[in-house]
């Protein structure tokens, strides 16, 4: 768009001080658009998915967006409470603003002095309001004056005008104001011609006629001609040709188009638009208005011929991304963000640098922070498919680097911009509805494998850095668990285990100069439980309930009997024998499915609360020193553990029959739900529970069934167990780091805990003796495999 003339009220967005703009200047959008009006004080356009935008000096309101009193705004802004309306006409008026929809609907708002906005009262209206008396009438045109209003209706030929009229210019013979639409009086002579165009000035009206046969040839819509002046958008056609030139004059001119097309925001933003059932009018956070098979599609074709993919690299690279705005207007000022990904695949499929994709992820920290979250809503409603080629992308990039740069090379802001994309990412998908979200382990780089030198590096800037903001601090790679494979994640908690039991500041002198200059590791201190076999629970929970909480984290050690010898076997045997004594139904501290295979805290508990918090520290102790133990807890156990709500399906593993009638009653008629006769009543631990406590005997109905089952589960694995599982919680996180743990997905937390039960059937016949193997292949790496004899 280009501006001129006066601009005392900043109206042309140039965020400039100059009053009158005697030269035309250049305003960049980055974006189409397809209507264009300028009033007093305001220049609103409208954006080729139907969206509003006004810069202005804000004048009695005039823009429709709310704000009081005069505020000087320098760039464009959306209306946003017209964003869905698909908006295909603006016309601005001296104090008053005017819109037309798609489907003929006039909206009109700002200064209503006069009547000119045409809802039967002088009241200014702040935010866009349908006029009503045109409500059911095919509006085709719109015309703003200084203080009137006309309106089209194109099937019927007639002109309705409202507002001032002390001048004539409403056409219905008298000089007095009206706030209603109205038919304009037209002249006799013209019942067999046709109108064309309507028009405002300050204070007068034109209708421009033509005779029927040959308006017939030409349309009556204003916006049939704007297309025409659109910059044209990336399409197979263009892309067939560039890939298909041979000769050098023909390649200058495809070079010259690729660097148009490619170097505007505003093309890529305006291409590969979703036109079935005009969903690109719908765009929001929700629906970016992007054919995402065109966009593939069309990276597809270019990747066929390595020069024109060149060409494309380098204008991006060098032309585009330096232009982007930090703040682009509106959603699909942010769809290049969502098409560049698709480019950057292709250019990883031939195995090219990634100088791009490190320019790109730069390019969208740039953002502003209010710009970067409605992408983060944007990547948050893309399609499952979609989400995972998106991560592949910067995932891919990054292997790429793990794996052949210089490990100095991953302290680099290259690799610091990928990571930060890639967890911004990781919050949108977490933000997705379930039927959308993408697996966790899509995230996890498989195939890289950190240096154990290195991960004990990135622990400790981790642990520095930790209330540092990501832009101070270098790349950490503990920031981002989610990239980690399992092995990794088991790495990092040993290294993590090993500082906390000698932390850097535990360190003795030798004594000796001048070597006392240099102080040296002083033994890791131990947490010695001195037990008898006899006795194994009543004695550790005592000497458990003594101890200082401080010493939890050291190694522990294990005396039977007065026997002064020291082994592991010792230590991994007491973790075994202990746990299998604590978890049977004798206990008394758990409760147990109808198989009595699984295990869950009891809403209505036998022993002491103070139990479960020495249980967790057991279970910290066990995890913290490298013994697996006998868990027969469902799922839930291990998601509560990493903050992960659980759900219908946790509770199907402990109680099937359970969870089977709650999966029959959502998925049960809606007409014959009443008919179940059911409450919020329910019997849970030989307790009758009230899920509703403010509404006794509540019946489950159709539509309140989803309440009821998400209620219920809550209440089983929540609600009912807050007390005594927190206590256990406290108790564990006493002795391992909350913030470590939750690297683990649950299903990793249990195998590192718990581990798998793998038999040799062949061995066992030949040596007649059992043994049981606790170990996941992961630990088997790196610890030794405890060994029971049965």
């Amino acid at each position: 768009m280009i501006s001129w003339g006066e601009d005392s009220r900043n109206g042309f967005g140039l965020d400039t001080t100059k009053t009158d703009i005697s030269c035309v200047n250049l305003i960049h959008l980055k974006s189409k658009i397809q209507g264009l009006s300028a009033g007093n004080s305001v220049v609103a356009f409208i954006r080729n998915n139907g969206r509003l935008v006004s810069v202005a000096r804000i004048q009695e309101d005039q823009d429709g967006r709310r704000f009081t009193g005069k505020l000087n705004r320098h760039a464009p802004a959306p209306v946003d409470c017209l964003n869905l309306k698909k908006s295909v006409l603006i016309s601005c008026g001296g104090g008053h603003t005017s819109v037309l929809t798609k489907g003929g609907v006039v909206f009109t708002f700002g200064s209503g002095r006069y009547g000119q906005l045409g809802h039967n009262s002088l009241r200014d209206e702040l935010r866009p309001r349908v006029v009503g008396q045109l409500w059911g009438s095919k509006v085709t045109q719109i015309a703003c004056g200084r203080h009137h209003t006309l309106a089209f209706v194109g099937p019927s030929n007639k002109i309705y005008s409202f507002g001032c009229g002390e001048q004539g210019q409403l056409g219905n013979g008298v000089k007095i104001d009206q706030s209603v639409p109205l038919p304009v009086q037209l002249p006799d002579q013209i019942d067999d011609q046709k109108i064309e165009h309507i028009f405002a000035g300050g204070n007068h009206s034109f209708a421009l006629c033509t005779l029927g046969q040959e308006s017939e040839k030409r349309s009556n819509n204003l916006w049939s001609s704007v297309g025409k002046v659109t910059q044209q958008a990336i399409d197979e056609e263009i892309i067939d040709k560039w890939i298909s030139e041979c000769d050098s004059k023909s390649w200058k001119k495809g070079q010259k188009e690729i660097t148009k097309m490619f170097s505007s925001a505003s093309c890529l933003n305006g291409s590969f638009l979703d036109k079935s059932c005009d969903k690109h009018y719908q765009t929001s956070p929700k629906q970016s208005g992007l054919d995402f098979s065109l966009v593939q599609g069309a990276f597809r074709k270019l990747s066929k011929k390595a020069k024109v993919l060149t060409e494309v690299e380098a204008v991006v690279h060098h032309t585009l991304l330096p232009s982007l705005y930090e703040e682009p207007i509106g959603v699909e000022g942010l769809r290049v963000y969502l098409v560049l990904p698709e480019l950057l695949r292709v250019l990883h499929k031939q195995h090219r640098r990634t100088d791009l994709t490190e320019a790109v992820a730069a390019a969208i920290l740039r953002l502003h922070p209010d710009k970067l979250q409605v992408l983060g809503d944007c990547w948050s409603s893309l399609k499952r498919s979609v989400m995972t080629k998106h991560i592949g992308v910067w995932k891919k990039a990054l292997s790429v680097i793990l794996r052949s740069e210089h490990i100095l090379r991953t302290r680099d802001p290259g690799i610091k911009h990928l990571l930060q994309v890639l967890g911004h990412l990781h919050r949108a998908n977490q933000k997705s509805v379930e039927t959308q979200t993408v697996p966790d382990s899509t995230f996890c780089m498989e195939e890289v494998h950190f240096n154990p030198i290195f991960l004990e590096e990135d622990v400790k800037l981790w642990r520095l850095w930790s209330k540092q903001d990501v832009d101070q601090t270098p790349a950490i790679f503990c920031r981002y668990p989610f990239l980690m494979n399992l092995q990794s994640k088991i790495n990092v908690f040993n290294i993590n285990a090993a500082l906390t039991k000698n932390p850097p500041n535990n360190r003795q002198r030798t004594g000796m100069w001048p070597f006392d200059m240099f102080p040296v590791a002083a033994p890791a201190p131990f947490f010695e439980l001195r037990l008898r076999r006899a006795s194994l629970i009543e004695d550790t929970f005592h000497q458990l309930s003594v101890a200082y909480h401080s010493t939890f984290k050291r190694s522990i050690v294990v005396y039977f009997d007065e026997d002064a010898t020291l082994t592991a076997v010792y230590k991994r045997d007491y973790f075994l024998h202990l746990f299998d004594k604590l978890l049977v139904p004798e206990s008394g501290m758990f409760m147990y499915n109808d198989t009595n295979t699984l295990a869950w805290f009891p809403a209505m508990p036998r022993v002491e609360e103070k139990r479960y918090f020495l249980f967790g520290v057991l279970c910290g102790m066990a995890l913290y020193n490298n013994n697996m133990v006998h868990l027969p807890f469902p799922m839930a156990f291990f998601k509560k553990l990493v903050n992960i709500k659980p759900s219908l399906e946790d509770l199907r593993e402990f109680s099937p029959i359970e969870a089977g009638s709650l999966q029959y009653i959502l998925d049960y008629p809606d007409d014959d739900v009443e008919n179940m006769d059911m409450t919020f009543s329910v019997m849970w631990g030989d307790v009758v529970v009230e899920l509703d406590p403010k509404e006794t005997g509540k019946l489950v109905t159709s539509a309140n069934k989803k309440e009821f089952v998400d209620t219920y589960v809550n209440y089983i694995f929540n609600q009912s167990v807050e007390v005594v599982f927190e206590e256990f919680r406290k108790g564990f996180f006493k002795v391992c780091d909350m913030d470590v743990v939750e690297f683990f997905q649950p299903e990793e937390l249990r195998g590192v805990m718990v581990g798998k039960e793998n038999f040799d059937w062949e061995t066992l016949k030949q040596v007649r003796t059992m043994f049981c193997y606790y170990m996941t292949e992961a630990q088997s790496q790196i610890y030794p495999k405890p060994i029971v004899y049965i």
